[in-house]
């Protein structure tokens, strides 16, 4: 009965069965049907039963206060009602009845009367309410339009946030819906109460929800940082599912139809003040309908002291955006440029700024990188976010190099150190091409031409290589007895006996000569 009163009373306020259903978060069916019943142009239904045509315009009302033909089913009212509640199909009932009972009808007449059990059954809402403190519900709604002194009319919207408990309420119209006008209101409203609730219970819009899920739904990160700010938890409802804040849907209407209809302002700040003004001496001071009770005294008794304490500061203002790191492994912000690890090259990640701080997170919402704001064109880099790769050994330094050259030998780092001396920022490079020079020869000889070099004051890297060489052409090498292209003493011997021999006298002569003399 409340809901047929409530979808009568706004008809005749001139609600449309779209906007109704809306409100009332039902169908727009259902609101044409008890529209209809109530302005009596419901008419029964005709179910054919089989019997004479003077039988047939004498309607039968049905036991469940239903108008309309007797059904075949009614009969079997017990049999089919006990099956219904075992959790049978219409059809398998059907094939029971037919069987078990000698049933005659139709499966559709079965069917109809199963829907009708199943509808009876379903059990009531559940009405929610919280303890002191814990919960508030808010939502969004059409404000009243901004027409500024040149005739341009701006439309608005209107915040609003209720708290379950006392009804006590809080209102602010905001020209876009945007995460930062959603936060301000937000925080102007614990201001207003004096306090934090636990829960904020909010529908699925963008400003707070980038991917609705009834079990996981994906928050925005700026909402999450006020959240950790405020010590508060934000729940979004179902998707499609406007009951689940029934107590700020009624609000809201409350809102535009007792404090903003027809009204019209020069500005924000003139209609917020109004809407101010209008819940404290209004909204505040009514005897509200379900709790029976003076809102305002609740919300001083029971609840402003339930609510968590407000923080030290307010939640600091800041800017975010996703940004990809470019190829250098810097991400641009406001126009300068600031390092992340050499491993998100490419990679999306997500920037957080304000005046002072800029921080890098990636994807996991895990810092990566923190810098001071710069000035436009500046660039911001940490050390760490340089690539070991791209550091050249300039960069390393004189000291770390001359302990590299302190490994070649002591004669090399002494002429090192009076090569810097002498040869001064030049020198580096010098440095670099004798630490070089160990890819080629061994670290003695170098020792050694340092030495030399050291001793004519030569400091040149010239003069150590030219030493070098000398030093590998003065290198004498000692002769082998093997090699693959020596052969064997033996096969000498060989070569010996065949080609000379003895003659006569006791003298060696050679055989091929001892052939030409014969011929």
């Amino acid at each position: 009965m409340d809901l047929q009163n409530a979808i009568i009373t706004l008809r005749k306020r001139g609600w449309s069965y779209r906007r109704i259903a809306r409100e009332l978060g039902i169908h727009r069916e259902t609101v044409a049907v008890h529209i209809n019943s109530a302005e009596g142009d419901s008419k029964p239904a005709i179910v054919s039963t089989g019997k004479s045509d003077s039988e047939k315009s004498k309607p039968a009302i049905l036991p469940t206060g239903i108008s309309g033909r007797r059904s075949h089913c009614e009969p079997f009212r017990e049999v089919i009602v006990r099956k219904v509640e075992t959790g049978l199909s219409a059809r398998r009932i059907y094939q029971d009845i037919v069987l078990e009972c000698g049933f005659t009808a139709g499966y559709d007449s079965v069917k109809r009367f199963v829907a009708r059990q199943l509808k009876s059954i379903d059990p009531p809402f559940r009405r929610m309410e919280s303890e002191p403190g814990y919960e508030a519900q808010v939502d969004f709604g059409k404000g009243a339009p901004i027409v500024d002194s040149e005739g341009r009319r701006r439309r608005t919207h209107v915040f609003r946030i209720v708290m379950s408990c006392s009804r006590k309420g809080y209102s602010e119209v905001v020209f876009r819906q945007t995460t930062e006008d959603f936060i301000r209101c937000l925080e102007n409203s614990f201001y207003h109460f004096g306090g934090v609730p636990a829960v904020i219970i909010v529908d699925n819009l963008k400003a707070a929800v980038t991917k609705a899920d009834w079990f996981d739904p994906e928050m925005n990160p700026k909402i999450e940082s006020f959240c950790r700010h405020y010590g508060c938890v934000i729940m979004p409802t179902k998707p499609y599912t406007p009951r689940h804040k029934g107590k700020v849907e009624r609000g809201i209407g409350y809102v535009q139809d007792n404090a903003l209809k027809g009204m019209v302002f020069k500005g924000l700040s003139e209609e917020n003040e109004y809407l101010l003004n209008w819940e404290t001496n209004v909204a505040d001071k009514r005897i509200h309908g379900t709790t029976r009770k003076q809102v305002e005294k609740v919300f001083e008794d029971i609840e402003k002291c339930a609510l968590q304490r407000l923080p030290i500061e307010r939640f600091p203002y800041f800017k975010e955006a996703s940004r990809t790191v470019h190829r250098d492994a810097h991400v641009e912000v406001d126009k300068s440029y600031y390092s992340v690890p050499p491993e998100y090259v490419g990679r999306e990640v997500w920037v957080r700024w304000d005046a002072g701080i800029v921080r890098v997170f990636n994807l996991r919402n895990e810092q990566i990188a923190m810098h001071a704001k710069q000035e436009i064109g500046k660039f911001s880099t940490e050390k760490a976010h340089i690539s070991s790769k791209k550091i050249s050994t300039v960069e390393v330094g004189a000291t770390a190099l001359l302990r590299r050259a302190s490994f070649i030998g002591p004669n090399a780092c002494r002429w090192a150190e009076a090569m810097l001396q002498e040869r001064g920022i030049p020198g580096m490079r010098v440095l670099l091409g004798l630490l070089s020079l160990a890819r080629k020869h061994e670290s003695a000889d170098i020792d050694g031409a340092c030495e030399r070099a050291l001793s004519h004051g030569a400091f040149r890297l010239k003069a150590v290589r030219v030493l070098l060489e000398r030093s590998d052409k003065q290198t004498t090498m000692g002769f082998i007895e093997e090699h693959p292209v020596i052969r064997a003493m033996s096969d000498y011997g060989r070569i010996v006996k065949v080609s000379f021999r003895e003659d006569g006298k006791g003298e060696i002569i050679s055989v091929a000569a001892k052939a030409g003399n014969e011929k």
